[in-house]
């Protein structure tokens, strides 16, 4: 969790060139911490007091060519994604491959990564998720991406190994709407959703809910029970 030797901590953001992004960007900055951005953008690159300290270009599939300049950073927030209308079948790829496969093969990169660091402080690795992993949001492809990744982010947390447990820390966030590029008439503001997630993570609780609807605050916290007792199960069966 986040500690009180702040200038000793680098934050990876992707999507760092995003609305949210660029928010959690100036907020870590504020606090003294080093950022790292990771963005697709071909025009992010300027450096100033608000954007982070260093820019990474990458794309997704080619998340393992990442390993060096993720073994420099503490805490990894999973933020990139995409929100398209489109029914055509590219558009469920796309949707599948970005906000979900992606962020999957970044938890196991710096999963690996963790257990061969040496420091006595943990790696953290935060993934937004969303609302759409259980609510509806109008868009098929979008919900079945969601959904994907909330499920590996549970089976990843509670299948840890014991000896990962001592090396990693993983916090799932669950974000309703915010105002963004991808959704203009979002409830929330970047700059609140960012502040709530600062605030929040310094608990110890795997679970951060970031809502204006009162139904995720009771809905996921079950969900994630459930998914709690069907790991305990498989490690019961396995043993």
């Amino acid at each position: 969790m986040i500690d009180s030797i702040k200038n000793e901590k680098t934050v990876g953001i992707t999507g760092a060139s995003g609305s949210l992004g660029k928010e959690l960007t100036k907020l870590f900055r504020q606090k003294g911490y080093k950022v790292i951005g990771f963005t697709h953008s071909t025009t992010d690159s300027e450096i100033n007091l608000e954007s982070p300290n260093e820019w990474i270009k990458w794309e997704c599939g080619k998340e393992s060519t990442l390993r060096e300049q993720l073994r420099k950073i503490d805490i990894l927030i999973l933020n990139h994604g995409i929100y398209n209308l489109s029914r055509e079948n590219s558009n469920y790829e796309n949707s599948i491959e970005i906000n979900a496969l992606s962020k999957l093969k970044f938890m196991n990169l710096f999963e690996d990564i963790a257990l061969s660091n040496d420091s006595l402080v943990k790696k953290e690795i935060w993934i937004n998720t969303s609302e759409a992993e259980i609510l509806p949001a109008l868009n098929p492809s979008y919900e079945i991406s969601k959904s994907l990744i909330g499920q590996l982010v549970s089976f990843k947390k509670n299948l840890l190994k014991e000896d990962t447990k001592k090396k990693l820390i993983i916090k799932k966030i669950i974000l309703g709407p915010f105002k963004s590029e991808l959704n203009p008439i979002g409830i929330m503001s970047p700059k609140f959703v960012s502040k709530k997630i600062f605030d929040l993570t310094k608990s110890k609780s795997y679970l951060i809910i970031i809502s204006p609807n009162p139904l995720s605050y009771l809905l996921f916290p079950i969900k994630e029970f459930v998914n709690f007792l069907y790991c305990r199960i498989i490690y019961n069966y396995k043993s």
